[in-house]
């Protein structure tokens, strides 16, 4: 299969990174094809411009061409004020526009990247089940998961979310989860195997270190 994974973080040494780079080996060794797009380390321009849409800039052509190539996209990003950084919501504007990602009529949105599977990954520095408590975590569930991904098609496969991300993470929590996300490839794309179709529900989260 073919993978895509988009990643939003401006540390290249953050925790963030680190779970990305520890899926795409995983997928390596899996043996799937993968590709990343870094938006900062790519220099993603998120702003959308009034002319931005019809024909898409050159540098936009080329990444739906990379989604349109992928069987499975997996989008990995701290939540910032409960939201995607603004370089990925720039990303989702640009990229995923009317007539590529979906069509729309009198407020009935239908998705153009069905067939597609989607994998979520998320950190926060707050713990999940405040987040819960709160409310905020259906928001991003509502807004995210099904406003967004589903929205334009894609079958969720799983949202993994790592909640108590903040400096001092220690070793042994941060190998654990970055085991969690290497054992969330295997169980989705197993060698040989055949991709899970149901869409699984959040695991219970386990506090980690930085973003």
């Amino acid at each position: 299969m073919k993978h895509l994974i988009v990643v939003s973080h401006p540390a290249e040494r953050s925790f963030t990174m680190a779970l990305a780079n520890a899926y795409a080996a995983e997928l390596d060794h899996l043996g799937q094809e993968q590709r990343t797009h870094d938006l900062y380390r790519m220099r993603f321009n998120p702003v959308l411009a009034a002319n931005d849409k019809h024909p898409p800039a050159a540098d936009i052509a080329q990444i739906q061409g990379d989604v349109r190539a992928a069987d499975v996209l997996a989008v990995i990003y701290p939540l910032w004020w409960m939201s995607m950084p603004a370089i990925m919501k720039g990303y989702i504007d640009r990229v995923f526009a009317r007539g590529f990602a979906y069509e729309s009529e009198s407020g009935v949105v239908r998705g153009l990247l069905c067939g597609k599977k989607c994998i979520l990954v998320t950190l926060s520095g707050a713990p999940l089940p405040v987040l819960v408590g709160s409310g905020r975590w259906n928001a991003v569930l509502a807004l995210q998961d099904s406003h967004v991904f589903r929205s334009a098609g894609f079958e969720l496969l799983e949202h993994v979310h790592f909640d108590e991300v903040v400096p001092g993470l220690s070793n042994t929590v941060s190998e654990r989860h970055l085991a969690r996300i290497r054992s969330c490839a295997r169980q989705h794309f197993p060698v040989g195997g055949t991709i899970l179709r149901a869409p699984k529900m959040l695991r219970d989260a386990e506090p980690i270190e930085r973003e």
